[in-house]
């Protein structure tokens, strides 16, 4: 119906609030419009054309609900609904209501309902719209173009806002009460002239009950209250599904909120109490503690340990000295290889010095 986003969701919350409140007091319509701030329907809209678009559309909407299958509740929340967005538009000149000539008899009758109801403010509305000049009389209830081919959508009704289909009071009403009284007195009468004794009819003539009229609107009566207690009980049912569909998200987000939280507490647990182990890639990398001989060598530094290191050793082989070599050399080709850092013995040092020491002489 709209081309405006949410409108139409919102306008019908509200109407199935006041459908709930039970009630068809203005003032009760007032509270809900308040505290839904539906006066600020209007706002966001810069430019005139696009607040004129607005009103025009929103009104449309609302129109909509005041007329048949609607139920009479929903009827005076629409009439509300009216009064209030006509009122809240920003436009100037104020978009009108727009009325067909064909729905204004349903109208007026409505109307005559109000007062015959005592709903005088209802009533007392309407009649601020119609001298505000609001209705805006028109031949068909929409635009309609020459030559234009425009593809018209279906408006899907809502079902708890319709009157109930009550075939059996649309079929007996006061009106046909009325008249079956008034035929139901002639036929009694005639019987009465036919019959031996004038002052009433005779045994063989009783085809139906006196009181046939009588117990004919009891039961129509009887009717409509299971009919009504019937709507009431299918609201409550709906009302208590949504409630128990409520509890259940919330019980579901909560027990998923609960599962994330120990979740986490598991992997926090896990990786605080996990005992750190070196890694297998650094254990060749531990140091090595210099030992000698004499206790006082022990706290010396470790420049000192060096030159004492260095001293002039006694002649070795040079088959030995040259085998060392030749390993130092394969262990340097090694460790570059992998790319760790090399860590020299004392004995390689000594090693290295005697070499050193051997070719300077030769």
């Amino acid at each position: 119906m709209s081309g405006v986003p949410g409108l139409k969701e919102d306008c019908e919350e509200l109407l199935g609030a006041f459908q709930q409140a039970d009630t068809v007091r203005f003032e009760r319509f007032a509270q809900l419009w308040r505290e839904r701030r539906f006066h600020c329907i209007f706002y966001g809209r810069v430019r005139a054309l696009e607040r004129s678009k607005l009103a025009k559309k929103t009104l449309d909407l609302a129109q909509q609900y005041f007329l048949p299958p609607y139920s009479f509740q929903i009827r005076v929340g629409a009439l509300y609904l009216l009064y209030g967005l006509y009122n809240a538009q920003l436009c100037q000149p104020k978009h009108k209501i727009r009325i067909a000539l064909k729905d204004w008899p349903e109208i007026q009758k409505f109307q005559q309902d109000l007062l015959d109801s005592q709903h005088y403010d209802a009533a007392y509305i309407f009649r601020k719209l119609r001298l505000a000049r609001a209705f805006h009389f028109t031949a068909m209830p929409k635009l309609l173009t020459y030559r234009s081919k425009k593809k018209i959508k279906e408006n899907h009704l809502k079902e708890e806002f319709k009157d109930p289909s009550n075939r059996v009071n649309s079929l007996i009403t006061n009106d046909v009460l009325e008249e079956l009284m008034n035929v139901h007195y002639h036929y009694q009468k005639m019987k009465c002239v036919i019959s031996a004794d004038k002052s009433q009819p005779d045994k063989a003539l009783s085809l139906i009950k006196d009181d046939f009229v009588v117990n004919l609107k009891d039961i129509a009566l009887e009717h409509q209250e299971w009919l009504q207690n019937r709507m009431k009980l299918f609201q409550n049912a709906k009302e208590t599904d949504k409630r128990e569909n409520t509890k259940k998200e919330e019980a579901l987000l909560a027990s998923e909120g609960s599962e994330r939280a120990n979740a986490l507490a598991r992997i926090k647990y896990k990786s605080y109490s996990a005992a750190v182990e070196v890694s297998k890639s650094r254990r060749h990398r531990q140091v090595q503690l210099e030992t000698s001989e004499s206790g006082p060598s022990c706290g010396k530094s470790p420049s000192r340990s060096k030159k004492s290191s260095r001293r002039p050793q006694p002649a070795r082989r040079r088959g030995s000295s040259e085998v060392k070599g030749g390993m130092q050399v394969a262990e340097e080709t090694v460790t570059r290889h992998i790319g760790m850092p090399i860590i020299t013995e004392e004995d390689t040092d000594e090693g290295e010095v005697s070499l050193s020491k051997r070719r300077r002489q030769h």
